[in-house]
């Protein structure tokens, strides 16, 4: 897996090559499947490049480390481009999740756990031997 990290603040024109995971996602999400099958799906249809994100709202859902563990796994053998988004409503300007944080050290260290997690060797996936990422493209 690559893995190249950006921090966005919106989705830009350009990105042809996440269109296709993320219009599997909604309808998939939309008929009830599950991750596994929109992987299935992009899989089977000859899907390389991923674009996915990492929410730091999410982050503070019970159990959002297991549900970040287990999309990067079904993600592990695609090409992934990974974004850091949504702030927290309560960390936020004003309670909503597009608005910037009040603080950017908190939304800095999410970056940095989810960087150490899946990056750099944090825990294991998979076969439980080896990291998520092994190349790493920063822009």
């Amino acid at each position: 897996m690559k893995i190249v990290i950006g921090l966005t603040v919106s989705s830009s024109g350009g990105n042809g090559h996440a269109t296709l995971w993320r219009g599997l996602c909604r309808a998939l999400v939309a008929a009830g499947r599950r991750l596994d099958e929109a992987a299935e799906w992009l899989r089977m249809l000859g899907g390389r490049y991923v674009r996915t994100g990492l929410s730091w709202a999410d982050s503070f859902r019970p159990d959002a480390e297991a549900w970040f563990d287990r999309q990067m796994r079904a993600l592990a053998e695609f090409d992934v481009t990974l974004t850091f988004c949504f702030t927290p409503e309560h960390r936020g300007v004003q309670p909503h999740h597009a608005n910037p944080p009040l603080e950017l050290a908190g939304y800095a260290d999410f970056c940095a756990r989810m960087v150490r997690r899946y990056v750099t060797g944090g825990p294991r996936c998979g076969s439980g031997t080896e990291p998520i990422g092994r190349e790493v493209v920063s822009v």
